[in-house]
């Protein structure tokens, strides 16, 4: 990548605020340094690509990590070639859904044609971490309480679906309560979701203990039926009827797809504005619409939250020559300005 301009006092001190900017931005920026990280790069478009231009030479330093002397003996002419067109996945943690991200746009100008589109993203990542170290993660629109004792910990989903990671205490039983099914466990890792018909429970670490407390008359006092869910496994229990729950395997793919609704960090490395677009429309309710072929092609460079829609929209729009134009509610058609 070609240096934005030629050397100058002004140019290096460009840089050098840019090298700062970079090593600042990579062990997190608060939210007034966002904002002056926005400042500073809408005040002169050489900002963004002067940042850019560091970006690229650390990526090329990052691959020199794994070589050893042993590898000189044959020349490798792709250890510092440009990436190809592909999409990395950074570990995909579960992460809370009422997280914001930060995000600045960067457009390398130097390249004709459509602008290139780079993106930093600092996402303050946030889940509800409990008194005891567990944690709970809700799905949009879930409520969940909590009520710990010396003897027990309590959380009651009121509605919707949330997933629980317990802290080890065998002296302290995790127990999940919803619609009257008890969710017992110790250490272990787990979702709850809850209808208007049932209870779902989806192991993704460990085992719990399900406790289902029905009646078979008006005149019949409850009875507790308890069944054990093992990793890797679903239980439903329906709320209207006394049948034990129905407990299925579950693939990892299939565990992978049931979570998408929990927002995670999409990395895209040089791939076309439609594979962000599309990766967006596969987890959110609103869907983009490209309308031009030019844009669709565009080359990205993104670290962005999947949930982020509105900030994806808006960065769009802020983009040079773009335009976007709402539908209703679900649909955000985005096109070159005419």
């Amino acid at each position: 990548m070609k240096r934005p301009e030629p050397e100058s006092p002004e140019a290096e001190h460009r840089s050098q605020a840019a090298a700062d900017w970079l090593v600042r931005r990579d062990r997190g920026l608060t939210a007034s340094e966002q904002d002056e990280f926005l400042q500073w790069l809408a005040a002169d478009p050489r900002h963004g690509e002067w940042f850019a231009l560091h970006r690229s030479i650390v990526g090329d330093f990052a691959a020199l990590a794994h070589w050893r002397p042993e590898h000189s003996e044959e020349p490798n002419p792709d250890l510092l070639a440009p990436p190809r067109r592909r999409i990395h996945w950074l570990a995909p943690t579960l992460l809370a859904a009422a997280a914001a991200i930060a995000l600045t746009a960067v457009w390398w100008r130097s390249t004709p044609g459509p602008s290139p589109l780079a993106v930093v993203a600092s996402a303050e990542l946030k889940r509800r971490v409990l008194e005891d170290g567990s944690s709970v993660e809700p799905n949009h629109g879930a409520i969940v309480t909590t009520e710990f004792s010396a003897t027990e910990r309590r959380a009651t989903l009121v509605r919707g679906e949330a997933l629980f990671t317990v802290a080890k205490d065998s002296s302290r039983p995790f127990i999940v309560r919803a619609g009257g099914v008890d969710v017992r466990a110790v250490g272990t890792a787990f979702s709850v979701r809850l209808d208007a018909t049932a209870v779902e429970v989806l192991v993704t670490e460990g085992r719990v203990a399900v406790d289902h407390s029905t009646a078979s008359g008006s005149n019949i006092a409850p009875r507790t039926s308890s069944s054990e869910i093992s990793s890797g496994h679903r239980a439903t229990v329906s709320l209207s009827s006394s049948e034990p729950p129905q407990i299925v395997a579950i693939s990892p793919e299939a565990i992978a797809h049931h979570f998408n609704w929990q927002p995670t960090l999409l990395d895209f490395s040089s791939a076309p504005l439609s594979a962000a677009v599309a990766e967006f429309n596969r987890r959110n309710r609103v869907q983009f619409i490209l309308a031009d072929a030019e844009l669709a092609a565009m080359p990205i460079v993104a670290s962005i939250r999947s949930d982020n829609v509105e900030g994806f929209a808006q960065f769009l729009a802020a983009a040079p020559g773009v335009q976007i134009e709402r539908r209703g509610a679900t649909e955000i058609v985005v096109n070159r300005k005419r």
